[in-house]
């Protein structure tokens, strides 16, 4: 009797045991289970502010780019009022007078020459990006100077095709000055791309545009004495060699040329490259040896002047000079051939020489200014570095002067009294003298 009682007794043990076993499986089931509904709901969760997130995203991307496609069709056409200035801006005042489309017009030499088109009686237009190469501010002044005198100035890249497209819809030009560039030989160690992007990219552009228009205007441009190199005879002439270029900016702009020529010839584009040598004067560009000299000399600073195995010389050229070479240019210049984008005959190719052809020594600039300032420069000389720039430039300027009566008449001392009294001007500065 007793075995059996034990034997029940074990049973029942081992039965309660195991319905133990099976409530702790059963819970941790039950656990597992709730665990993997948390966790799936979690998910669910994140998988849902994720899409949440996309759409938000995508939403405000779309209306963002919207906006920006509803502001460029305002700011360039999709507004009267901005057609209205176009058109105006671009009347000529005399019978027969030319319609110009200036690119880089806030920029130094386009400013100048926009305002004596826009003064002889031509219909101006203007287009710049201003940039932040320098203080984009002087760039904003000159933009007020030119509405002055009712020149608009359309806020834009030359890179930008539907914008330049438009100018040329509602505008007949019958010719382009083209002088928008990222300038600057030093600055192309430091941000090469720039030079890419505007001085053949944007001269691409330019180029693709006009070719199409009909009629198809005449285009005088500005290359560089740059493209000479390491030219080593002097006087340069058109007809040196230029396949030595010693920086990039130099290589772009030959580049360029090179561009011209095949545009030239393929769809009968006139196309008249100006050779600039060292454009100094008032309104000028503040990465210039001059202004900056003159800038650091009135704030008491040391200035760095450059020195070499040979003497540093610059062929120094009045911004007065430039603007009568480029008026000339664009005076002579013939008309292109093509019509909708085919050549129909031979167009006019030309490259001229603007300098001063009396190349003066960095030496004697500093002495000039010191003069001018009544102060005395405390000058650090420097080896010149292997930055691209070179050490000597001397333009013969005979073929300009035989094609539109090209002749400087402005010295070193003489234009430089007159960056400096508008200097002072500019700034709300006092001479010492």
């Amino acid at each position: 009797m007793e075995s059996l009682f034990s034997v029940y007794t074990n049973k029942s043990i081992k039965l309660n045991r195991c319905n133990t076993y099976i409530r702790k499986v059963n819970s941790s089931t039950k656990l597992i289970a709730a665990s993997s509904k948390f966790f799936y709901r979690i998910i669910i969760l994140i998988f849902a502010l994720l899409i949440c997130s996309f759409i938000i995203n995508h939403f405000l991307l779309i209306s963002n780019n919207s906006n920006q496609h509803c502001r460029r069709l305002f700011s360039f056409g999709g507004g009267a009022a901005w057609e209205k200035k176009v058109r105006h801006s671009s009347i000529p005042k005399k019978i027969n007078g030319k319609v110009v489309l200036v690119t880089g017009a806030a920029g130094f030499v386009g400013s100048h020459c926009a305002l004596a088109l826009k003064k002889r009686g031509d219909g101006v237009i203007g287009i710049d990006n201003f940039n932040s190469y320098y203080d984009p501010s002087l760039k904003r002044a000159r933009q007020e100077l030119l509405a002055k005198h009712e020149i608009f100035i359309v806020d834009g890249d030359i890179n930008d095709i539907d914008l330049v497209n438009k100018l040329f819809d509602i505008v007949p030009f019958t010719h382009v000055l083209h002088l928008a560039a990222q300038a600057g030989v030093r600055y192309a160690m430091e941000n090469p791309l720039s030079y890419i992007h505007s001085n053949v990219n944007g001269f691409v552009n330019l180029l693709e545009i006009t070719k199409s228009a009909n009629p198809q205007p005449a285009i005088v441009w500005a290359s560089s004495s740059s493209v000479y190199g390491l030219n080593t005879k002097v006087p340069f002439s058109e007809n040196d060699r230029t396949d030595q270029p010693a920086s990039l900016y130099a290589a772009t702009k030959k580049a360029g040329e090179e561009i011209a020529h095949t545009y030239n010839h393929i769809y009968g584009l006139s196309l008249t490259a100006l050779r600039f040598f060292t454009v100094y004067g008032p309104w000028g560009r503040p990465d210039m040896a001059y202004f900056f000299f003159t800038k650091d000399m009135i704030q008491g600073k040391p200035i760095k002047v450059y020195v070499s195995d040979k003497e540093v010389a610059r062929d120094f050229t009045y911004i007065d000079d430039v603007v009568k070479g480029c008026l000339g240019a664009i005076d002579t210049a013939e008309k292109s051939t093509g019509s909708g984008g085919k050549k129909r005959g031979p167009a006019q190719l030309r490259v001229y020489n603007l300098g001063n052809t009396s190349p003066v020594s960095v030496k004697k600039l500093v002495v000039i200014l010191e003069n001018l300032l009544n102060i005395k420069a405390k000058k650090n000389l420097i080896k010149m570095p292997r930055n691209g720039d070179v050490p000597f430039t001397h333009a013969n300027v005979s073929q300009a002067y035989r094609d539109f009566g090209y002749r400087p008449t402005t010295n070193l001392s003489s234009g430089l009294r007159k960056f400096v009294k508008w200097y002072l001007s500019y700034y709300g500065m006092q001479a010492r003298t």
